[in-house]
């Protein structure tokens, strides 16, 4: 069988994205799994290092659209992406906060979420790249129950045929009865009710700060973080350099790095490509497996 093609996006140019994209290249797990394919804008003085712009914000955007166009047409088997900068995508006039919502509007994608996949720890988020404070409004039970849904349709094609997924609460200790928020009975609790009954391993709301502790000693496959950070620092603390960011839903495979671009080391020949590796080596394995209808190890897809 011949080796996957899969597109590198090399992300934001000023960032430290083509020196990650250009190393782990060269890394023998890479090289062993699959054939690279750089997209964007490499071994160019047009992107000062470090340096804030418009262009390079087009530059990256750019990238991902051409690497997305041909992941649709099979010309590359699956995409992994660099980091962007959503400072420099605003100032290129782009509308989009990161990858995922971009991805979900160039694939036509109608339900997608972002996984971050590490062995210690595997999170999903119900809501990503919005406002602390607009969380509770965001956070309806039909949200709650398509992140669910999705993550247990998609969890099996990583090798976890019968997802076990557990809940984080909104607020400290899960509400408390209700005495500390009301989201956990009002809307987390019924979405989780019925993704019980359709046939989802699902538990919670449980109190974020123990649930991850539970998850990574193996008592939960997956966990449901409410909001952005709230998923993403556990996984960093347990996983970082290690972790890959995975768009669940996609109609292709998406994987990316689980940090950003580094503008503070960019240029100087610093940077670790250790995320980039296991993004592009997930991608492949991903890839595969889509290629063969079944699940790695032999569990059904």
């Amino acid at each position: 069988m011949r080796k996957p093609r899969i597109a590198v996006t090399l992300g934001d140019p000023a960032g430290i994205g083509p020196e990650i994209a250009a190393k782990a290249a060269l890394h023998p797990r890479v090289r062993a799994v699959c054939d690279p394919v750089f997209y964007g804008a490499i071994g160019t003085r047009a992107f000062p290092a470090g340096e804030l712009s418009a262009a390079a914000g087009r530059s990256a955007y750019d990238a991902v659209v051409a690497a997305v166009a041909d992941a649709m047409s099979g010309r590359v088997d699956a995409v992994a992406t660099a980091p962007i900068s959503k400072e420099a995508f605003a100032l290129a006039g782009l509308p989009w906060h990161g990858h995922t919502e971009l991805l979900a509007h160039l694939t036509g994608a109608p339900s997608v979420a972002m996984m971050f996949y590490a062995e210690a720890l595997r999170v999903v988020l119900a809501t990503i790249h919005e406002p602390l404070a607009a969380i509770p409004g965001l956070l309806t039970r039909a949200e709650v129950e398509r992140v669910v849904g999705l993550a247990a349709r998609e969890l099996p094609t990583f090798g976890i045929a019968r997802p076990r997924l557990a809940m984080c609460g909104l607020n400290p200790h899960a509400g408390e009865g209700g005495v500390i928020g009301t989201e956990e009975q009002q809307v987390i609790q019924p979405a989780l009710e019925a993704c019980r009954a359709a046939g989802i391993d699902v538990a919670g709301p449980f109190p974020a700060d123990t649930l991850f502790v539970r998850a990574s000693r193996g008592e939960f496959d997956a966990v449901i973080a409410c909001y952005h950070d709230q998923g993403l620092i556990p996984v960093k603390l347990l996983a970082f350099g290690k972790a890959v960011n995975v768009t669940l839903g996609l109609p292709i495979v998406r994987t990316s790095v689980d940090h950003g671009t580094a503008f503070d080391i960019a240029g100087t020949n610093k940077a670790d490509p250790g995320s980039m590796v296991e993004a592009i080596c997930l991608a492949a394995r991903l890839a595969a497996t889509r290629a063969s209808g079944a699940a790695p190890g032999g569990g059904p897809a």
